[in-house]
């Protein structure tokens, strides 16, 4: 009897001591995020997001201490955890990660206080408003050797990554010739945007630009990582005010055609939509593909003359379907992206480039060569 208390007793010690080592194991793998932003409207991407063990929130800095503490009360986060001065919350709580949610004018303050502190940073996009923010980002990332990444709704869509496969991996289309992206939706005053949100998008300095640069990103970003990186030759292009009694200081529509030495960009970017949308068509020599939403393509090509619809989920392509779970993993060493991959700094430079030049042609109505 007393042998097998003993044997009971050791059992139970190392049953304990087996879980209190899982449980530091835990802790040590979550990475301390904060947040240094709140008033873009894809705040509830982070902070409603389900917790998933590798990320713990220590942080949210947001001087409109009104919204702060009602974002507390939506998301269930200790008001605690709120501060007005982003210096003081990084020297305070140390985070190791932070992810901006406010303007994108704002992503360049964010930048230079993470990095002299040894954090990691992800941005909303675009990357910034102008190329000389931009520059001083680059700058601060290869002194301070941080991560600087850029988050788009459709770098997760499967459908995204089964088209970039086709046309790296398989030629399916043959030699890229013709890519034209549509992005946008009725408008966000339209869809129900708050006015916080409303304020910084619709502020030719906050936001750089209306639906150019709010929706016109996504197709730069997309059409740098289908061309890998190539620098375009030129960028011409129209905006409109079809709204300005609803957006007077902003263009509410915009067209852009990035060209290249052998491919051509159509960038539709519209807050005039019907509805929303965040597709396009892909054409080469010898087919195409189209992306409908997230996860349907249709495709066609010389050998198989036939247009073909697909369903895509992420069970079939390698492809992130939560920004934060890739933030973490390259974080963590598990992803090492290439230069003209979709979050990646180099993509997002030519993307601020690209934007850059295109409200410059929309100005002066000519077409801007890049040098």
């Amino acid at each position: 009897m007393k042998i097998a208390k003993q044997i009971l007793i050791l059992f139970l010690l190392v049953l304990f001591t087996t879980h209190a080592v899982e449980a530091q194991f835990a802790q040590k793998k979550s990475i301390r995020l904060a947040v240094a932003g709140a008033t873009h409207g894809h705040i509830s991407f982070i902070l409603g997001r389900k917790d998933k063990g590798d990320f713990i929130l220590t942080g949210v800095y947001e001087p409109n201490n009104e919204l702060a503490l009602s974002l507390s009360k939506k998301y269930g986060f200790n008001p605690n955890l709120i501060y007005n001065d982003l210096g003081k919350m990084l020297d305070e709580i140390k985070p190791e990660a932070v992810v901006a949610f406010g303007s994108v004018y704002e992503h360049l303050a964010v930048v230079e206080a993470c990095a002299p502190r040894g954090i990691d940073v992800m941005v909303e996009k675009p990357l910034a408003t102008n190329v000389e923010h931009a520059n001083r980002m680059v700058q601060l990332v290869n002194k301070y050797h941080i991560k600087l990444l850029t988050d788009y709704e459709t770098s997760w869509y499967p459908t995204t990554a089964k088209s970039f496969q086709l046309v790296n991996d398989s030629s399916f289309v043959g030699k890229l010739k013709k890519v034209v992206i549509h992005d946008g939706h009725q408008g966000p005053k339209e869809i129900g945007c708050d006015k916080v949100f409303l304020d910084w998008l619709t502020d030719p300095i906050q936001n750089g630009g209306g639906a150019l640069i709010d929706f016109g990103c996504y197709g730069a970003n997309l059409m740098t990582g289908l061309m890998q990186g190539q620098k375009p030759l030129s960028v011409t292009a129209v905006t409109r005010q079809f709204k300005p009694e609803v957006y007077p200081k902003v263009d509410d529509e915009a067209t852009i055609i990035v060209s290249y030495p052998d491919a051509q960009c159509i960038i539709q970017a519209s807050w005039n939509w019907p509805f929303n949308r965040k597709d396009m068509e892909i054409y080469g020599d010898s087919g195409y593909i189209i992306t409908i939403d997230k996860a349907n393509l249709r495709l066609r090509n010389r050998i198989k003359p036939v247009e073909k619809s697909i369903f895509v989920t992420a069970k079939d392509i390698n492809v992130y379907e939560d920004p934060f779970s890739y933030f973490y993993d390259v974080l963590k060493g598990k992803i090492t992206m290439k230069p003209y991959d979709l979050y990646a700094l180099d993509n997002n430079i030519m993307v601020v480039k690209i934007l850059e030049a295109a409200r410059e042609s929309a100005k002066t109505g000519k077409t801007v060569w890049l040098k």
